[in-house]
């Protein structure tokens, strides 16, 4: 029954990403009437129901008892100040790698940049042999060269690439190109960094997440307040939002143990 669960959840997880990053791209290319919305409040608002879905699971597992939950929120995040901390790191990359992803999704296919961005497995691995001493095998060195051949007969010029052209310039794919590449950087150091904290506590998951959530959503403000306040004191917070912006957020919190942070370790065969 687990192995069943296991395969059901992998099923589940795979069309979540790929709904996520087809609807994405649909969303931030389709061209309708009035200001489009903004990326960096989505980031935003996706952080804040991670937050609101993880303490609804946190309050499940406490046996849905108000007391418990407050207990457990104050013993784990409020009297842990430093360990709380730890999660400052990991969150503010991953927010800087989920407006990344909106650059990138603006600019490239959704194809490309779904094979592209499984270059995080590569990144992830080589992060993980320097930083937690992992030791790769033959075969599993092997099979990351092959998927950076394979991510590189991907960007290979080719003839309906000149069709592509008429709606994305070379200049916006290069961006695009970049903001995916790095966005494979940062998700693997957060990755396994987020790893070897989970390593060294005895915290949940949810715990954990309710932390990256939490330095999310302030990072992720930062990011509005910088790039877009002017569009946001102009036309308000939840300017463009429609029914498909709201899919997008939520496809995105859809499954909170989803998170980047959590999710760019190794495949099975590694």
């Amino acid at each position: 029954m687990s192995a069943n669960l296991k395969y059901l959840s992998l099923g589940i997880l795979v069309f979540q990403t790929t709904s996520l990053v087809l609807t994405m791209r649909y969303s931030r290319t389709l061209k309708e009437e009035g200001p489009r919305y903004l990326s960096s409040t989505a980031v935003v608002v996706a952080e804040l129901l991670k937050i609101m879905a993880c303490i609804l699971l946190v309050y499940k597992d406490s046996k849905c008892s108000l007391r418990a939950l407050n207990r457990i929120l104050h013993d784990e995040i409020l009297n842990k100040p430093m360990e709380t901390l730890k999660l400052a790191i990991p969150s503010g990359i991953y927010t800087l790698q989920n407006n990344l992803l909106y650059v990138a999704l603006s600019n490239l296919d959704a194809a490309t940049y779904q094979v592209t961005y499984q270059l995080k497995i590569l990144t992830t691995a080589l992060f993980s042999v320097s930083m937690l001493s992992k030791k790769l095998g033959v075969y599993q060195w092997l099979s990351l060269v092959i998927l950076m051949t394979g991510v590189a007969f991907v960007q290979w010029p080719s003839d309906s690439q000149e069709l592509d052209s008429k709606e994305l310039s070379a200049g916006s794919q290069f961006v695009g190109l970049m903001a995916v590449l790095t966005a494979c950087f940062s998700s693997g150091f957060a990755g396994v960094y987020f790893e070897k904290i989970l390593k060294e506590t005895k915290q949940s998951v949810w715990i954990r997440n309710i932390q990256l959530g939490f330095f999310g959503s302030i990072f992720g403000l930062m990011g509005v307040y910088i790039y877009d306040g002017e569009l946001v004191s102009k036309n308000g917070f939840f300017q463009g939002y429609n029914r498909l912006t709201w899919i997008v957020v939520i496809l995105q919190c859809l499954f909170p143990w989803s998170h980047p942070c959590n999710n760019s370790y190794f495949p099975i065969w590694l």
